[in-house]
């Protein structure tokens, strides 16, 4: 798929300031506030889990909210969306889910029914139970949040481990469509849960195979804005080739750089592992491709087909999540 006459300057400046861009933003100050960008400890804070070592490996906490307009427009699949983004956010640091609790507020029981619903039906595709959690069926509006506990072994995915010199993957499951007038691209529902599970199983079996050490789940920042996260926290830049991502047949450009995939992970490996990561995504149908590359720049580009280049973030200039290293090397 070839990207012609693209204004690079129009799309840079468009993923920057995307609503998902700006959502992740409000991680620096929440991070400033609670003292925690300093904290480059053994598993350092700002990863898509809290990774806490336990054992021979590490016990993965993730939570997600969402917010009360979507609820209130697609409860079902707010509900189902509980489980799997939570799932998602699991693989991405080589885990695997272990049980899931949820805080639902409703006005009604037929109002959390829908939730509900999509709640089970997500349990029940991926295989992960949910345990417990909290419920207000008195409450003014909808809401929900949903956390999942997860296991990894000791070799993490994380977002502070990609290096110059590694190459920038994305792997995204095309086998979908979106959920309009959203921008979720939903190749989930209706899909067989083995396939689910198997695809996610993906992401453990690089860590623990070594095969690369820093990945992310595609978040509702896009693409491009999940690059700029991992880039972020691994002291490192990098250029994006926007005619390299994959992406459905008949979806423009512009849409899909702020499209949120139920299936979208980005991994920075070293070049000779490349063929072997490329070649089990193909292994089980799931579009993955290298779409760029990491250099020691702090400077996040985007390239179109012609090698023109724009400048998306300059991280020192200004942090978007506030979670990069400070450490004297540049490396946690």
């Amino acid at each position: 798929m070839t990207a012609v006459a693209l204004d690079l300057a129009a799309i840079a400046k468009g993923i920057a300031d995307a609503r998902g861009v700006a959502h992740k933003r409000d991680i620096d100050a929440v991070m400033r506030r609670l003292g925690l960008g300093d904290r480059m400890g053994p598993v350092p804070v700002g990863d898509d889990c809290a990774a806490i070592p336990d054992g021979d490996g590490h016990l993965l906490l993730a939570i997600e909210g969402f917010m009360e307009d979507f609820v209130a427009a697609d409860p079902y699949f707010a509900g189902y969306c509980g489980i799997m983004v939570n799932l998602s956010d699991v693989a991405a640091m080589g885990g695997r889910p272990l049980a899931v609790v949820d805080a639902l507020w409703a006005r009604d029981a037929a109002g959390a029914d829908p939730v509900l619903a999509g709640l089970e039906a997500a349990a029940r595709l991926y295989g992960v139970p949910v345990v417990g959690g909290h419920s207000n069926l008195r409450a003014a509006s909808a809401n929900l949040a949903v956390a999942v506990l997860g296991r990894a072994g000791p070799a993490l995915l994380t977002s502070f481990d990609a290096a110059p010199g590694d190459r920038l993957i994305a792997a995204i499951d095309l086998r979908g469509r979106f959920r309009e007038p959203y921008p979720y691209w939903d190749a989930s529902t209706g899909a067989p849960g083995e396939r689910l599970r198997g695809d996610l199983a993906l992401l453990p079996g690089l860590a623990e195979d070594r095969l690369c050490r820093a990945a992310k789940d595609i978040s509702m920042a896009g693409v491009v804005g999940t690059a700029l996260m991992l880039f972020e926290c691994s002291n490192v830049g990098g250029c994006i080739d926007l005619d390299a991502i994959p992406r459905p047949e008949g979806v423009a450009l512009e849409r899909w750089l702020t499209a949120f995939p139920s299936f979208g992970f980005l991994l920075a490996a070293p070049p000779e592992q490349v063929p072997a990561i490329l070649a089990r995504f193909a292994g089980r149908d799931i579009a993955a491709a290298v779409i760029g590359g990491i250099d020691a720049s702090r400077v996040a580009r985007v390239r179109d087909a012609a090698s023109a280049e724009a400048v998306v973030w300059d991280f020192a200039a200004s942090p978007l999540i506030g979670c990069g290293s400070t450490a004297p090397d540049g490396h946690p």
